[in-house]
């Protein structure tokens, strides 16, 4: 039977760990998805909206992404958004429509995104930790007998170590993506 604590670390983990995949799943090696740009943030209606939800993303081609704000209103802030969001993109509006045409990949480029990749995977790590220090911080508030602790302790240690693998492995998956050519 699982502590609650471990199970709730375990869960926030594990949404750590989405996370930062879901983040690595935004860089790409040159094939236009809508993944790329569908979580930038919008500012729309006096509040951030991400991109998917105020917009239609399409890619008409394998080197094309084409966004169409369901209100053409937001044109301009969709395509300030993508530049704020510094993913290396140059947004062109054409009327209604926000084109973003993929820049070959070069080697430099490539080395962009295995540092962009490396930086996600650190702040994935730095996520779990915290999560772990919570966690811990929990245990040794709930005063629990010394030996439950140390298990306890000794769990949510393994969790960690086993979340920051599984986000170290990922990261190694993606960059040798990124380098192939």
């Amino acid at each position: 039977m699982s502590h609650p604590l471990v199970t709730e670390a375990t869960t926030k983990m594990r949404k750590a760990l989405d996370h930062t995949l879901h983040e690595f799943a935004s860089i790409h090696t040159g094939k236009a998805t809508p993944a790329m740009v569908e979580s930038v943030m919008v500012e729309a209606y006096g509040s951030m909206m991400r991109l998917k939800e105020c917009a239609a993303i399409t890619t008409p081609d394998a080197r094309m992404i084409q966004i169409q704000p369901w209100d053409g209103g937001l044109t301009k802030a969709v395509e300030k958004a993508i530049q704020m969001a510094n993913l290396g993109f140059n947004p062109v509006v054409d009327g209604k429509i926000v084109r973003i045409p993929l820049p070959d990949m070069s080697r430099e480029r490539r080395q962009e995104f295995v540092k962009t990749a490396s930086r996600i995977a650190e702040e994935g790590r730095v996520q779990v930790r915290n999560i772990r220090r919570d966690v811990l911080e929990s245990v040794k508030k709930a005063k629990f007998p010394e030996d439950e602790t140390k298990r306890l302790e000794k769990d949510i240690q393994a969790l960690t170590d086993k979340t920051i693998k599984d986000i170290g492995d990922h990261f190694t998956a993606k960059e040798k993506e990124l380098l192939a050519v």
